[in-house]
């Protein structure tokens, strides 16, 4: 190593290290003194994994989500990403996130991955959008992942280029779960007792690329090409060893020596020995160039010079951290609003968005995400936190630390746990909490799960804690995966929630779908009730579905408490008092309300600049009791709201990077009939300046009464460097209420400015 590179490499150590010490202090020293607010990332990891020919980026969210729709630019360098946040029992308040994954991340040959988490600029509060940026322009595509919680990017004919996991490495697996997904078998041998049906695809996809092989027809390769990628997505089986030394072949015969070197170094990596392997060395050192006896010498083909497999170590530090100024007037629904039990509830599209209440606050986030990995294990750190510093009402000034937690994953025994402040993986835990999640891989695609802790969310002055466990099956089929789960949870030593649940995951590549189900043992109620599903199809039209049945809140005895009128602080209150346990449970069933939600739509393109989409969304909300400081009057049954929604979508129309939606919603309910049309658009620049324009119409009809907002708005994004990026957005509405006896109207504006340095 000369002196200059020495050099640069001690001096990026050290701006590491500073990095790492400015953001553990500041934000951990400020849990310490302030409670929590509701604001967290909504973004929480992203991993690399190959599917036949393709490269996966797995794009995993610390809540449930629907992928919508995705928009990539004529450049190939850059896509828009729509989602929704699904129904969850306290939802997040996402602020602005950023993901990294840098070029050759893991020791792959793939580009650099960048992913910026943000609002969609819509009237649906749940729904937002990522961008995806890559440092290179390469075909890819989006997709709904496997579960509810995980958005794919699809990097086309890279498959080769990701680098193999150790040779005893978990499958990489987006559903929610608490342990790894089981260790493939030592490099060399079969998996253990592959499903009947797996083999007889797998052994007829293999027969069909030999066959294609050794036909002379124009194609052939090419099919022979397209099956053993589709045998290579598959779970491993018997064939996959000669799969992946065949396509290697089959690319050398189609001319593509580059792809066929790539898939060559694939499989020496998952199996340097055998006679096989010798074969693959000696066609890959022809294509190097070398003596073919020299192929094998230690180090050039990633094993041992005792034939084992020389699995690189690898060690990286990533994350964020910003800060943003936020003034004008302040959203309805306040904090104290968002962390309470009825949180959950949803936010209807006739509601207004914004109050008469001034705001002045400052809102910074610190992200870091510290990732070692060898050929034992995976070990990972991650700190997430949130300080909002409002300097209207000081008092209400808050932190929150999302996360703190470190989890370790075995690839020997198929162990891991994950301790600290974590979001819950599923296992029918319903919220943020402390505690722990153990798990054990006790064969293929099968896990058993402890999870133990402490909600994060207080309840005036009650104590809590719960328990659970968790059998999850990765593949009851190729294509199914689900769990079964038992929990309890204790409040002032009476049991707050008994419940069993299931989930269960489909997924075929252009088809992902979820649903769960919940119910208390004890309050004898479905507490949730939920499926969601993608179909995406070749030609990239997205169908979407959500059927969302759930209690509002759920069903908890605590809740008694909460709507109890402030009369007692814990529930031993009011059992000391002479309340019975069961009582209580019989007020919780007859005061919880039910929620309902259902959405139908789709997206499809019509031309190679736009796509027209379409939905109907449907909500019903029952009567919520009484709530003190938050609905001190209660709220009335919402009854049947039905919200009819087109979108016009256009890319790339004066430049490679323009996007522009259109959208025109016909909203009615009982009393009431809303239509707003709004416009987005998405244009850059230069190179490092995005700007966003927008304009709201909003109309309603109540009873007589008409009123009418107009919200224009523009938010502007400089990247001062790859790292750096500097934001601001401004928005105003214009309100007029009209009737017989009436006529006002209001201007009020919104505002945020600030900045966000990612590593």
């Amino acid at each position: 190593m000369n002196s200059m590179h020495m050099q640069h490499t001690v001096h990026t150590t050290v701006r590491t290290a500073l990095r790492t010490l400015l953001l553990l202090i500041w934000p951990v020293l400020a849990a310490l003194l302030l409670p929590d607010t509701a604001h967290a990332q909504l973004i929480d990891d992203m991993a690399v994994q190959r599917e036949g020919n393709d490269a996966v980026v797995h794009i995993r969210f610390v809540t449930p989500v629907q992928f919508l729709r995705g928009i990539t630019s004529s450049s190939n360098d850059q896509t828009l990403v729509f989602y929704r946040l699904l129904p969850t029992q306290q939802p997040t308040t996402g602020v602005p996130t950023e993901r990294s994954l840098p070029a050759g991340a893991g020791g792959s040959r793939l580009p650099g991955v960048h992913v910026s988490d943000e609002p969609a600029n819509t009237r649906d509060g749940n729904e937002r959008r990522l961008l995806v940026r890559l440092t290179s322009a390469s075909k890819h595509r989006v997709r709904a992942g496997r579960g509810d919680r995980t958005i794919d990017l699809v990097l086309e004919g890279q498959g080769a280029q990701v680098a193999a996991a150790p040779s005893k490495a978990p499958v990489v697996a987006a559903a929610p779960a608490a342990a790894p997904a089981a260790p493939t078998q030592p490099a060399g041998a079969a998996p253990a007792g592959p499903d009947p049906a797996l083999q007889q695809q797998a052994a007829t996809l293999l027969a069909s690329a030999q066959a294609s092989l050794a036909s002379a027809a124009p194609g052939a390769t090419q099919a022979a090409i397209d099956s053993l990628g589709q045998l290579l997505d598959l779970p491993p089986n018997p064939a996959t060893r000669e799969a992946q030394a065949l396509i290697g072949h089959a690319r050398l015969k189609l001319g593509d020596s580059g792809r066929a070197r790539a898939e060559f170094e694939s499989f020496l990596k998952q199996y340097p020995s055998g006679a096989d392997s010798d074969r693959v060395r000696a066609e890959l050192a022809r294509l190097s160039g070398q003596d073919p006896s020299l192929a094998g010498v230690a180090g050039g083909t990633g094993t041992t010079p005792g034939g084992k497999r020389a699995v690189p170590t690898t060690t990286t530090l990533t994350g964020s951290i910003s800060s943003f100024y936020y003034g004008g007037q302040s959203k309805v629904r306040t904090q104290e609003f968002q962390e309470s039990l009825i949180g959950g509830l949803p936010q209807l599209v006739s509601e207004a968005t914004l109050a008469d209440t001034d705001q002045s606050q400052i809102v910074s986030s610190a992200d870091v995400n510290w990732r070692h990995r060898d050929a034992e294990s995976e070990q990972r750190f991650v700190f997430r936190d949130t300080y909002s510093k409002d300097y209207k009402r000081p008092d209400k000034s808050r932190n929150k630390l999302s996360a703190l937690y470190y989890d370790r994953r075995s690839f020997s025994n198929g162990t891991s746990i994950r301790l600290g402040r974590q979001t819950p993986l599923g296992g029918g835990v319903l919220g943020r909490f402390d505690g722990a999640v153990a798990g054990w891989a006790f064969k293929p695609r099968w896990k058993a799960n402890l999870v133990a802790g402490v909600p994060t969310d207080t309840l005036l002055s009650t104590r809590r804690h719960f328990y659970g466990a968790s059998l999850d099956a990765e593949a009851l089929t190729p294509k199914l995966g689900g769990s079964v789960y038992a929990i309890e949870q204790k409040i002032d030593r009476a049991v707050d929630r008994r419940a069993v649940g299931s989930e269960l995951r489909y997924f075929d590549g252009g088809v992902s779908v979820s649903g769960q189900l919940d119910y208390d043992l004890l309050l004898k109620g479905l507490n949730i009730a939920s499926v969601q599903g993608t179909w995406q199809r070749a030609d990239n039209t997205v169908f979407n579905l959500l059927l969302d049945k759930r209690k509002a809140p759920l069903l908890m005895l605590g809740n008694a408490l909460f709507f109890s009128g402030g009369a007692a602080a814990r529930i031993s209150d009011l059992i000391n008092a002479g309340t019975t346990a069961d009582t209580l449970r019989q007020q919780v069933r007859s005061t919880t309300a039910d929620s309902t939600q259902a959405a139908l739509g789709f997206t499809t393109p019509v031309s190679p600049r736009w796509q027209l989409g379409a939905d109907l969304r449907y909500t019903n909300t029952g009567a919520i009791a009484p709530v003190p400081d938050l609905l001190p009057q209660g709220q009335p049954s919402t009854g049947d709201i039905w919200t009819y929604s087109t979108q016009a979508i256009g890319t790339n129309l004066y430049s490679t990077r323009d996007t522009h939606v259109f959208i025109a919603n016909v909203i009615s309910g009982p009393g009431f009939k809303g239509h707003l049309l709004s416009y987005n658009n998405s244009s850059m620049l230069g190179a490092d300046v995005q700007a966003e324009p927008s304009l709201k119409f909003y109309q309603q009809n109540s009873n007589g009464t008409t009123s009418t907002r107009w919200s224009p708005g523009l938010r502007m994004t400089w990247r001062v460097k790859q790292e750096v990026a500097l934001e601001s957005e401004v928005s105003v509405e214009s309100s007029k209420t009209t009737s017989a006896t009436r006529s006002e109207s209001s201007t009020r504006a919104y505002y945020y400015l600030g900045g966000r340095f990612d590593f």
